[in-house]
């Protein structure tokens, strides 16, 4: 990874603060910066940890649902991403103003982001992109040096002079910004003393410009071909929360034409976006509140693997969300089941390391923590997603195991069923199920819980007759089990996997022979494991899908 990527702390920790946490989250940090993928050992020499240490902060976080193993390799789970959901749901900013930028996306037909202030640089925190070859390509978490893009100037116009020494001390340390891999590098010329100076009059002057114009321009300053135009969206205070822009390529606009096509409404934008902050606190979010008892019996389980002062620093992150936005160090210990004194302990470690800010008592986490897997996780897929459950499934039931949805299209003979992941079985016999292969829905077990779960008159309109009597019972068994229908021999089971608004939006299933054991075995041995599976899916699902797009083919 970069060296400046992840810079060490300014100054030693307090002597309070909390040395595993210290460490876990230099694991996450790692990394995240190596992509989510990484193998221990190198994690281990990134974070200078004993490996024997690194292990225990990785069972930890394992047990956490933040990473998982593969092999030799730790990697980011769909977990982790409930930090940066604390951080992104105690903002309220997707929330209030995404469905806005979304709106001006759709009119303009150009892609709209949001960002945040994040010491000298920039964060996303919404993206609403278009669907194009050529198209913004930033991830929600993503972080940007000020100087290369519209919102930074905006924000700079804000800074006082620690902050532009802090930007200075940056530019020196990194004058080609290799610690932003979300940017391309700069030309190694721009790292001589005339290049840095030329940075550091053009940043100066657009920020002056943006001061006195109230809205900044981009003209290709992240890569060649992408342009943008901000604004700032201010809280009824009247300080700066965040920017909303919209980012195009030369090839539909000029630098010089874009404010003219989209400042109108970029300005009709920004006032709703105003208006929307100035009404009610969200409503508390009680998912946020976390219960001690979990981490010990994840400590009874796991032993000395488990890190019990690792869970309830993270626990401390999760506090904070939707109508909780700043806390007392009392709401902290209430919120998260902890001791007064542990919650403190964990907040001053948190703000030693920037992922939580304190003013007149109260908490407030900073942007920072969608440093923690936001952006590697961004991309997240249903398959995926799915993948490493199936391959559980498959392993615990001896059997094939497969995530299938309905097909957009069906064909003559009616609804289809498309596969998305096939996991085969560990036997020299076994089922085979390859992703992007299509079978008709009502002749296998995952097409029919995914019939079933539609509404009752597209059941009634589907199929043979009979075939909607079928998908009610279906429906109110909450699987299916198909007999010989697709193929001889052939026998499946399947579950519907919800997400978070409670659609059916894929089925797990299993695939065997039917020859092995009759219909009620099979239930009794694989039916509990499969509901298992579907839950574990559904839990990540929600987790992902608070503010990301999870695409489902």
């Amino acid at each position: 990874m970069p060296p400046s990527a992840f810079p060490a702390p300014p100054a030693p920790p307090p002597p309070e603060a909390v040395t595993p946490l210290i460490r876990a989250l230099a694991v996450l940090r790692a990394l995240t910066a190596a992509g989510g993928r990484a193998a221990v050992s190198d994690l281990a020499r990134a974070t200078g940890l004993a490996r024997a240490t690194a292990d225990r902060v990785l069972s930890t976080l394992a047990a956490l649902g933040h990473v998982r193993a593969e092999g030799r390799d730790a990697v980011l789970a769909p977990g982790l991403l409930e930090l940066g959901n604390a951080y992104l749901a105690a903002t309220g900013l997707p929330d209030r103003l995404g469905p806005l930028a979304d709106r001006l996306a759709d009119t303009l037909d150009e892609s709209v982001s949001l960002a945040v202030p994040d010491g000298d640089g920039v964060r996303f925190v919404h993206q609403a992109t278009r669907r194009r070859a050529m198209s913004l390509a930033f991830r929600i978490g993503d972080l940007l040096p000020a100087e290369r893009g519209a919102p930074g100037a905006l924000f700079a116009g804000d800074w006082g002079p620690a902050e532009w020494r802090r930007w200075r001390a940056r530019r020196a340390a990194d004058p080609v910004d290799a610690g932003f891999p979300a940017v391309p590098a700069r030309g190694a010329g721009d790292a001589a003393p005339a290049g840095a100076r030329r940075i550091a009059a053009d940043f100066t002057a657009r920020v002056a410009a943006a001061r006195a114009a109230g809205w900044s321009p981009d003209d290709q300053l992240i890569e060649p071909g992408l342009i943008a135009v901000a604004l700032p969206v201010r809280d009824p205070a009247g300080g700066t929360v965040c920017a909303v822009s919209v980012v195009s390529h030369t090839s539909r606009h000029t630098a010089a034409a874009l404010p003219d096509a989209v400042l109108a409404r970029l300005r009709d934008t920004v006032a709703a976006m105003e208006a929307a902050l100035a009404g009610p606190p969200s409503a508390e979010d009680p998912a946020a509140r976390h219960q001690a008892a979990w981490w010990r019996a994840a400590k009874r389980q796991l032993g000395p693997g488990f890190v019990e002062s690792v869970a309830r620093g993270l626990a401390v992150l999760t506090a904070f969300g939707a109508g909780r936005a700043a806390l007392t160090l009392s709401a902290v210990a209430e919120a998260t089941g902890l001791p007064r004194a542990t919650a403190r302990r964990a907040l001053i470690t948190l703000e030693h390391l920037g992922y939580t800010a304190a003013d007149d008592g109260r908490f407030r986490l900073t942007p920072q923590v969608l440093e923690l897997g936001f952006a590697p996780l961004s991309g997240l897929t249903l398959p995926a997603l799915a993948r490493p459950h199936l391959a559980a499934l498959a392993e615990r039931v001896g059997d094939s195991a497969s995530l299938a949805v309905l097909a957009a299209d069906g064909d003559a003979a009616g609804p289809a069923v498309q596969y998305l992941v096939g996991v085969p079985a560990g036997r020299i016999m076994s089922v085979t199920i390859s992703p992007g292969s299509r079978a008709p829905a009502q002749a296998t077990a995952p097409g029919r819980v995914l019939l079933a779960a539609q509404p009752t008159a597209e059941r009634a309109a589907t199929g043979p007759a009979g075939l909607p009597a079928l998908l009610d019972r279906v429906r109110a068994d909450g699987h299916a089990l198909v007999d010989d229908e697709l193929e001889a021999g052939l026998r499946s089971l399947a579950v519907p996997v919800h997400d978070r608004t409670g659609r059916a939006v894929a089925a797990v299933g299993v695939a065997t022979h039917a020859a092995g054991r009759p219909p009620a075995a099979t239930r009794a041995a694989v039916l509990p494991a499969l509901r298992a599976t579907a839950a574990a899916v559904e839990a990540e699902l929600r987790v992902a899908g608070r503010f990301l797009r999870i695409p489902v083919p």
